[in-house]
C-alpha cells in the first residue's frame, strides 16, 4: 500500500457512473416491478452502498475508509433500453474514494444482472468509468464530454 502518513486530511468526493443494456421488455418490467426476485432498484441501491464501504477488503492495494456518504441513482432509459447508474461517495480523509465510487458503480449494475438474469442473459454491463474526484493533492478531476 502507498504510505498515506504524512498527507493531509481533506474532503474526498468522487462519482462514477455505469450502464446496463438490456431487451427492452426486461427494462420495461424493472419499471413496472414485476421481476420476481424483488425491488430491482432497491437491492441494487443496497449492494453498491455495501460495496463502497467494503472496497478496500475486496481491492488488494486500498486503503480502508470510513465513508460518510454514499448515493447511488438509476437513470432508465427506454429509448436505448438501459439504465445509467451513477454513484456518489464522499469522505474526509487523507486518500480519494475514487475506488469506492467505481466499486459501488459495479455492485450495483451486477446486481441489477443479477435480478434480471432469468428473463434476459444477454445483458450488457458497460462504461463503467470516473466521472470526477475532488479532494487531496492532485485536486480535482472532470471527464472531458465523450
Amino acid at each position: 500500500m502507498v504510505d498515506v502518513s504524512a498527507k493531509p486530511v481533506t474532503k474526498r468526493v468522487a462519482m462514477a457512473s455505469g450502464r446496463v443494456l438490456m431487451k427492452a421488455q426486461t427494462l420495461e418490467r424493472i419499471i413496472n416491478k414485476e421481476i420476481e426476485k424483488g425491488d430491482v432498484w432497491g437491492v441494487a441501491r443496497v449492494a453498491g452502498i455495501m460495496a463502497a464501504k467494503r472496497t478496500g477488503e475486496m481491492i488488494p492495494m486500498c486503503h480502508p475508509l470510513t465513508i460518510e456518504s454514499v448515493e447511488i441513482r438509476f437513470q432508465p432509459d427506454v429509448r436505448h433500453s438501459e439504465v445509467r447508474i451513477e454513484a456518489l461517495v464522499k469522505s474526509t480523509g487523507k486518500t480519494g474514494v475514487e475506488m469506492e465510487a467505481l466499486m459501488a458503480t459495479a455492485a450495483a449494475a451486477l446486481t441489477i444482472y443479477d435480478m434480471c438474469k432469468a428473463i434476459d442473459r444477454g445483458m450488457i454491463i458497460s462504461d463503467i468509468k470516473l466521472l470526477r474526484k475532488s479532494g487531496g493533492k492532485s485536486g480535482t478531476y472532470l471527464r472531458a464530454e465523450e
